[in-house]
């Protein structure tokens, strides 16, 4: 009687395993030819195990028959967890993707609006250009790793753009006067403020050669390199406890108003070569941690001074 079992379980059996290992060399036909493997394999299984049994002297037909079944159905409970799993890492893998094509959508967004406010910053109206700049802060805050550094270096170059004052003091052109001050605020805002400043806060460098600046405030701010050389500073402009991790280039550079520094860190070179003030100039409690030289510079009631020092 165990023939009955033996022959046609190990036949399945036997069928099963030349399609799984044809399987094996094409994978492509996925979870129905697994399927089929699973089923003849399974059924070769019990009758293998039942006719086994069944030629066991004192083996009773239903015990072989049943431990068969259990046997079967051990090999099917393991292809219903090959099964989950398999669609757990499709899952993955498709939410993967989808993360993916989305984080690229959203790249491809920031792009196409920093691409259009730069070119919406030569457009002729002041309003124009003062809403290009807010896109801008909008991209780097939404993008901060890969964009802010970029958005204030093209709001340092806006206030590179040469600005015309009237020579006899008169008022400068109000529209445009506006767009810059914009700028000047993106940038501060932008900046790390000193009180949020960690070991891993980023340092931001800003390159304001021969701009015209008014009412610039980058006070309690993390910066990088701060360049101002040749620069012109009108009005009130503050560095107040701003921490320059940088180097600090003030050489040539021009303050036509008052210009606040109290308690300023310059961690590297803090160059004043050529500095020119003819307003008052507050630097109390400044903290020199790198070479200073004040060559040639000139601060109201103290004539032209020079004096190099480092520590």
């Amino acid at each position: 009687m165990s023939l009955v079992f033996l022959i046609p379980g190990g036949v399945l059996a036997l069928a099963g395993a030349v399609l799984g290992l044809a399987g094996l060399r094409r994978p492509d036909r996925g979870a129905r030819r697994w399927l089929a493997v699973t089923v003849l394999v399974a059924t070769g299984l019990i009758g293998l195990v039942t006719g086994w049994l069944l030629a066991q002297p004192g083996t009773k037909p239903d015990e072989a028959l049943k431990t068969g079944g259990l046997a079967g159905g051990a090999l099917v409970a393991v292809y219903a967890l090959w099964i989950n799993d398999r669609k757990r890492r499709t899952d993955e893998q498709r939410q993967d993707l989808e993360s993916r094509r989305s984080e690229h959508d959203r790249e491809r967004v920031a792009d196409e609006r920093f691409a259009r406010a730069v070119e919406l910053l030569g457009n002729p109206a002041g309003q124009v250009r003062v809403g290009a700049l807010h896109v801008l802060a909008g991209v780097a805050r939404s993008r901060p790793q890969e964009y802010t550094q970029t958005v204030l270096d093209v709001c340092c170059a806006y206030l590179r753009w040469p600005f015309e004052r009237p020579a006899d003091g008169a008022e400068p052109d109000h529209g445009e006067l506006q767009v810059r001050l914009t700028a000047q605020r993106v940038i501060a805002d932008l900046l790390p403020r000193t009180s949020d400043e960690t070991p891993q806060t980023p340092r931001f460098d800003l390159n304001l050669t021969g701009a015209d600046l008014e009412y610039f405030d980058i006070s309690d701010r993390v910066v990088g390199e701060l360049t101002l050389r040749h620069a012109h500073l009108h009005n009130s402009n503050s560095l107040l406890r701003a921490h320059v991790h940088g180097d600090a280039w003030f050489t040539g550079a021009t303050s036509h108003g008052i210009l606040h520094a109290n308690d300023v860190v310059f961690e590297r070179k803090a160059w004043f070569s050529g500095f020119t003030a003819h307003g008052r100039v507050r630097m109390a409690r400044v903290r020199y941690l790198g070479e200073t030289k004040f060559d040639g510079s000139v601060f109201p009631g103290a004539g032209e001074r020079g004096m190099n020092s480092s520590g």
